[in-house]
């Protein structure tokens, strides 16, 4: 067979000409489908096809397919330019009379046009029967929110003047979106790169999910997410694609500003960050659209016969394109266009200033409109818009398109009457130094035009609004049976969480609201037992037989199933979480969230959306399970958990717990429930559960409060006469070291009372709040801590002794009224079985035997010869190394 290597050969051009002639004749469908026929002919003969999944760099919409624009081009222009004005005006006059407060000008200004082109005619609000959209709005744009906001009326000029000073007398607003600072105002936190895109891509399956479940009567709406082309670079940000083309989430749209720009440089600079993102979402199977050129580009597109044009679009990297940006219509036409004649020829016509003015597809209105459209209708998987912008559009030489432009926070005089001129907006020359914020009058074309608008699409975006009607309190006989004891039968606390959550499912009033997610370890906790009657959620059911289909607990998918088993991801699950956990703000639903996890992997992976879930005033349960670092034998190093609870104590909305027996547990989740769910308390609750098992005793008679409040005695010492009396703390697993302990000790002659210890964080949250009351109001009755009031009338020292690091119990030592000494399990894990483990970490009942009896000897109320015989008779390798750095 002869080989073609010519793309001029008589043959090739055959082809070309009647595949045109398809295309023009029978349209651009039916010439895909060709293609797509034919290239599964060429594989079927063993042809191998090159793999592209790119298209040339022009949009993906043609010219002559665009839909027409419905709004009035000219009114919207004047409308975004005044916010352009008062976005920038926010930063600069913020940073004029605050030296170094911060905040963004060239974000915004990139992503001007894609926000209004949203606002104007796509972004529904929340309103009757209709779910409203939900918006993950690019967080360093923020300024230009908050600009719209203050032509709508929601935000007056004092809170603009006091951008990024909350603290102000009259008030301000947040740096970025922030639901935690106003809650009536942003729904999701946004500027930790990565964590839009994940929680958009959840937050759209859980929309799928509620209305699977039964809890939507609508389509949940439609859920936005306005990114970065440099945040892409996180791994969240394209870790979780392939999740939203399998679920089929054609109600999620990702608009990504591809500005071309990090924060130091550019994305790439050597290479094409739209086709790499292209490339990535086809392959993961995204609805890809591009929006690169502006309509000043069309006429040149339309005389390029020969393709040089895009062929030179291809060729340019973005290095170079961001040169353009910042260079003369001279240097465009002689570096763009004067590589081949026959480009020189195609701008002959245009001036070098016009030249200047070609704009990018992202700042043109009818080429965004175009792909929104497109979007909104596409159906069958998620839609992508890759729109290449300019970041610092329009502010000249004061920071358009140069690598300083993303710490741009002032003008001058100069640049500033430039922008104003330029905008068109009509501010004195006197004025000008002060930037002063500028709204038409409330009559005005431009103000009438912006709210009606936002009236046809249901009101204003962004909003929060808390419509979800509280729980009524959950019948108390769902907990009765775990607080009288476990019968001298063994079981772990990991058990205990899951029948109790069991318990609650199976309640016809609360049952269908709780959502246990749980990232591929259901098995190891316990869970597969709720996968036969409850299911696991599916959008597609279960188009499989189970290989365990002849068990009990076989694996059950379906397409109202209740779990969410996310796979290998403690991330996504962790947004899944988020989406649920806000649901009672996001669509009225107060779903309940238990995520259950290896507490290895919470905290320390995925703090950063915990801290998202808190800013976003999320509930529910997070369960870290395998707990602790002794107490998960055999794992070593990498999954044992000694910090979580330290971690956990860093975030102010999670009240952290770490659970002994089964009453405690019944007792925290019961009180957390009536707290989130029917006081409507924005606070999230940690529990540490473990696989180590035991008998549980019954709840002591008035223990409800101190297992709340942190702590309450369990065990008791007998009273003699003459014997020197010691506190021993302890919490999880470890009050059973404790409990042995109070043997040893009264064999040794002292009296120990053991205390299960429920929560250090919140002992010491309270012993602060008292601490800052009794400071500020000197002149009332002091106040006392639950701690101190606890143990006014036993002031003895504690030892306290956790499965975590010393730090855990530490922070209540300041509260104590006879100090602390705190053991805990410093350190790098090991592999063994857990007596070892606990000998070596020195947290087992000798070692708290000897510190208790080292505490008392301090105080001259044992001999220090006590201690050493201890040490001897208990085989404390006194020698041995410290475990906190072997």
């Amino acid at each position: 067979m002869q080989r073609v290597d010519s793309t001029d050969s008589e043959d090739i051009e055959s082809w070309r000409s009647a595949f045109e002639a398809v295309v023009r004749e029978q349209g651009r469908r039916h010439g895909q489908v060709l293609i797509e026929r034919l290239s599964d002919l060429a594989r079927s003969l063993g042809l191998v096809l090159p793999a592209n999944l790119n298209t040339p760099y022009v949009n993906t919409i043609a010219a002559e397919v665009q839909p027409p624009y419905p709004g009035d081009r000219e009114i919207e222009r004047r409308i975004k330019n005044v916010m352009r004005w008062n976005a920038m005006a926010m930063v600069v006059h913020a940073n004029k009379h605050y030296a170094g407060i911060g905040g963004h000008i060239s974000t915004y200004a990139s992503v001007a046009t894609l926000l209004e082109v949203g606002f104007h005619h796509f972004f529904r609000a929340p309103h009757d029967a209709e779910a409203g959209d939900q918006i993950y709005f690019q967080g360093h744009a923020s300024p230009g929110v908050y600009a719209r906001a203050f032509l709508e009326g929601r935000l007056s000029e004092q809170q603009l003047h006091n951008f990024r000073r909350e603290l102000a007398p009259d008030g301000g607003v947040s740096s970025y979106p922030h639901p935690w600072l106003m809650p009536d105002f942003w729904q999701f936190p946004t500027v930790s790169m990565g964590l839009s895109p994940i929680s958009s891509i959840y937050q759209a399956r859980f929309n799928r999910y509620l209305r699977a479940r039964g809890h939507l009567a609508h389509d949940g709406g439609r859920v936005w997410a306005f990114l970065g082309d440099g945040e892409m670079d996180e791994p969240e940000s394209l870790g979780a694609i392939t999740l939203a083309s399998r679920e089929q989430l054609d109600n999620l749209i990702w608009v990504i500003n591809c500005n071309l720009q990090r924060l130091d440089g550019p994305v790439r600079g050597n290479g094409k960050i739209i086709q790499e993102l292209e490339a990535a979402f086809r392959g993961a199977g995204w609805n890809v659209l591009k929006v690169i050129w502006g309509d000043d580009w069309d006429a040149l597109l339309a005389r390029d016969r020969d393709g040089l044009l895009v062929q030179r679009m291809n060729e340019v990297n973005d290095g170079q394109y961001q040169k353009y940006t910042v260079e003369s219509g001279a240097y465009i036409r002689e570096h763009f266009f004067g590589v081949r004649p026959e480009l020189l020829e195609l701008v002959a016509d245009f001036t070098d200033a016009k030249l200047r003015k070609l704009r990018r597809g992202g700042h043109d209105p009818e080429k965004v409109f175009a792909a929104y459209k497109a979007a909104v209708e596409h159906r069958g998987s998620p839609t992508v818009i890759l729109a290449k912008t300019i970041k610092g559009y329009g502010l000249g030489e004061a920071g358009e398109g140069r690598n300083v432009t993303h710490q741009q926070k002032k003008l001058n005089e100069k640049e500033l009457r430039l922008f104003r001129d330029r905008l068109g907006i009509p501010i004195r020359e006197a004025d000008l130094a002060e930037t002063p914020f500028y709204r038409p009058p409330a009559d005005s074309e431009e103000i009438e035009y912006l709210l009606e608008r936002r009236r046809s699409l249901g009101g204003f975006v962004p909003q929060r609004h808390v419509h979800a009607v509280p729980l009524a309190p959950p019948s108390p006989s769902l907990f009765s049976e775990f607080l009288g004891g476990s019968d001298n039968r063994e079981v772990a606390t990991t058990m205990v969480l899951v029948r109790l959550l069991r318990h609650l499912m199976n309640d016809p009033q609360i049952g269908p609201l709780i959502v246990p997610i749980v990232p591929d370890e259901a098995r190891t906790f316990g869970m597969d037992a709720l996968f036969r009657k409850f299911g696991i959620y599916s959008s597609k059911g279960q188009q499989y037989e189970p290989v365990d289909s002849d068990v009990v607990a076989f694996y059950r998918e379906a397409t109202d199933g209740q779990l969410l088993e996310e796979g290998i991801t403690e991330a996504g699950a962790m947004a899944s979480f988020v989406a649920a956990g806000t649901a009672y703000a996001t669509h009225g639903v107060n779903t309940i969230p238990f995520f259950v996890f290896y507490s290895m992997f919470g905290f320390q992976r995925i703090g950063d959306l915990i801290w998202l879930n808190a800013d976003a005033r999320g509930r529910g349960f997070l369960i870290g399970a395998t707990a602790g670092r002794t107490t998960l034998a055999g794992e070593g190093l990498q999954h044992q958990d000694g910090h979580s609870q330290v971690l956990a104590s860093t975030v102010p909305t999670v009240r952290a717990f770490d659970p002994a027996y089964a009453h405690e547990i019944a007792v925290i989740v019961e009180d957390g429930i009536r707290r989130m769910y029917v006081d409507g308390e924005s606070v999230c609750y940690y529990l540490t559960v473990a696989n180590e098992m035991y008998t549980h005793p019954a709840m002591p008679e008035g223990a409800r409060e101190g297992i709340l409040r942190g702590c309450y005695k369990l065990f008791p010492a007998d009273e003699v006469p003459g014997w020197p009396r010691v506190h021993l703390f302890a919490s999880g697993a470890i009050v059973r070291e404790a409990q042995r302990a109070q043997d040893l000790l009264a064999q040794r002659r002292v009296s120990a009372h053991v205390w299960s210890v429920t929560s250090y964080t919140e002992l010491r949250r309270d012993a602060l709040a008292v601490q800052r009351w009794n400071m500020l109001h000197p002149l009332d009755e002091p106040r006392q801590s639950f701690l101190a009031r606890t143990l006014a009338e036993e002031p003895f020292p504690i030892v306290a002794a956790s499965d975590y690091m010393k730090i855990v119990a530490d922070q209540i030592a300041p509260f104590t009224p006879a100090g602390l000494v705190a053991l805990g399990t410093d350190g790098f894990g090991r592999s063994d079985e857990r007596p070892a483990l606990r000998r070596f970490f020195e947290i087992d009942a000798e070692a708290i035997t000897v510190a208790a009896l080292s505490v008392l000897a301090q105080r001259g109320e044992v001999e220090a010869r006590d201690v050493a015989q201890a040490i001897s008779e208990l085989r404390i390798d006194a020698e041995k190394a410290d475990p906190a750095t072997a």
